[in-house]
C-alpha cells in the first residue's frame, strides 16, 4: 500500500490493456495542482464541488511525482503546475511561492494562481517574479455579492488582466462558469471575444468547457468551429462522445493532455445520469457521500473492478481517437509536442523538447 493511493491488480491490467500502447513515450500534463494544506485557510465558498477534497488534502511536488512514476511506468511525464485556492482569505503568497519554488527545483514549468482583484502591473510582476509562464484563474474568486449562476468570466478574469496577458502572449487556464457549462451562450460569447480581442494570449479551456455529459454541450461545437487558436485540456472528463465532436471541431492540434490530479487518483467510474455527472466509488472508501449528488456508492463486483479516474479519462480519449481516426503522431502531439510547442513559445525557448 502506498501513502498516497494503491495500485492493484485492476489497475495494474486496465494499463496495460488499454493504456501503455497508446501512450507515448513522453507525456506533458498541463494540468495539475501543487499546494500544501496550509495555503487554503478559509472554508469552501459553496461555488464548486467538495468531493475533489476527499482525494487529497494537499499535493506537494513529490506527492505529484510519485504519482506519475506509479501511474505511467515506462514513460517520462513532465508537468505544468499551479495551485488549488478558493478564497480571497487563502494564502496566495505562499501557495504562489511554493509552486515557483517547486517549478525551479524539480525544472517543471508553472502559472501563478490569480486574483481578480490584482491590478494589471501586480499581476504583470507576480508572473515575472515568479517565473511563471501566465495565470490560472478560478470562478470562487468573484466577488461575493455575485450569484453563482450570474458569474461570467469576466468576474474573475478582468479585461484589465487580458491586457497584459496579451501584452506578454502568456498563458491562461480557464474554468469556466455557469451551470449550463459548455454550452451556456455568455461563456461562448466571451471566449469567442477573448480570442478575438487578445489574440496573443494562448487560452486553454479546462475539461472540454466543464462538458461532461452530453446535454453539456447543446451547440457549443458549431459555434467554436469559427475559433482559429482557443486550445482545450480534457481534464478530468472521461465523455468519449463529447471528446469525439472536440476532435473533429478543432483538430488533434488544439487539444492538450490535462490529469487534474490530484483528484484523478479516485478510485471512481463516471456516469451520466440524466445530464448530470456522476461519480460511482467504493462503498465507505470517501466517507459519506449521500449528501452529494455527484457521487453515489457501489458494492460487490462493481466495486471491486472499479480502477482510477484517471485511467477512465485516458481510455475515454483513446476511445475517441480511434473513432475519428487520429495517428500516432497525432497522439504524440496531444499528450506532449502541442504543450511544449506552447511552453516553449510562452518561455522563448529554441522549439524543442525540455529536460
Amino acid at each position: 500500500m502506498s501513502p498516497l493511493f494503491e495500485i492493484n491488480t485492476v489497475d495494474q491490467q486496465f494499463y496495460e490493456d488499454r493504456l501503455r500502447a497508446f501512450l507515448p513515450d513522453r507525456i506533458l500534463d498541463v494540468h495539475t495542482h501543487v499546494w500544501r494544506k496550509t495555503f487554503r485557510r478559509a472554508a469552501p465558498t459553496g461555488r464548486a464541488v467538495t468531493w475533489p477534497l476527499r482525494v487529497a488534502e494537499e499535493q506537494t511536488v513529490e506527492n505529484l511525482l510519485t504519482t506519475y512514476e506509479r501511474l505511467f511506468p515506462s514513460k517520462s511525464v513532465r508537468a505544468l503546475i499551479f495551485s488549488f485556492l478558493e478564497s480571497h482569505d487563502d494564502d496566495f503568497a505562499g501557495a504562489n511561492a511554493y509552486v515557483s519554488q517547486c517549478a525551479r527545483e524539480h525544472d517543471l514549468s508553472a502559472l501563478v494562481f490569480a486574483s481578480p482583484q490584482w491590478s494589471a502591473d501586480r499581476l504583470e510582476q507576480e508572473i515575472i517574479r515568479g517565473g511563471f509562464l501566465g495565470t490560472k484563474v478560478y470562478l470562487t474568486l468573484a466577488a461575493p455579492n455575485i450569484p453563482v449562476a450570474d458569474i461570467t468570466i469576466y468576474d474573475f478574469l478582468p479585461h484589465h488582466q487580458l491586457e497584459v496577458l496579451d501584452h506578454h502572449g502568456w498563458i491562461v487556464m480557464l474554468h469556466i462558469p455557469r451551470s449550463a457549462r459548455l454550452r451556456d451562450p455568455v461563456n461562448l460569447s466571451q471566449m469567442l471575444e477573448i480570442e478575438r480581442t487578445y489574440p496573443n494570449i494562448k487560452l486553454i479551456i479546462a475539461h472540454v468547457g466543464r462538458a461532461y455529459c452530453p446535454e453539456d454541450v447543446g451547440n457549443a461545437f458549431e459555434t467554436l468551429a469559427k475559433t482559429e487558436r482557443i486550445m482545450f485540456d480534457f481534464s478530468a472528463n472521461t465523455n468519449a462522445q463529447v471528446f469525439e465532436q472536440l476532435i473533429r471541431t478543432v483538430g488533434p492540434r488544439r487539444i492538450l493532455f490535462g490529469s487534474d490530479l490530484p483528484i484523478t487518483r479516485m478510485r471512481m467510474r463516471r456516469v451520466c445520469d440524466q445530464g448530470t455527472y456522476v461519480n460511482l466509488v467504493p462503498r465507505g472508501l470517501y466517507g459519506d457521500v449521500s449528501d452529494d449528488p455527484h457521487m453515489r456508492e457501489v458494492d460487490g463486483p462493481e466495486a471491486e473492478s472499479l480502477s482510477l479516474f484517471l485511467y477512465d479519462q485516458i481510455d475515454a480519449f483513446r476511445k475517441a481517437a480511434e473513432r475519428t481516426a487520429l495517428t500516432a503522431p497525432d497522439i504524440e502531439d496531444v499528450f506532449y509536442y502541442n504543450a511544449i510547442r506552447m511552453i516553449n513559445q510562452v518561455a522563448q525557448r529554441p522549439d524543442g523538447p525540455i529536460g
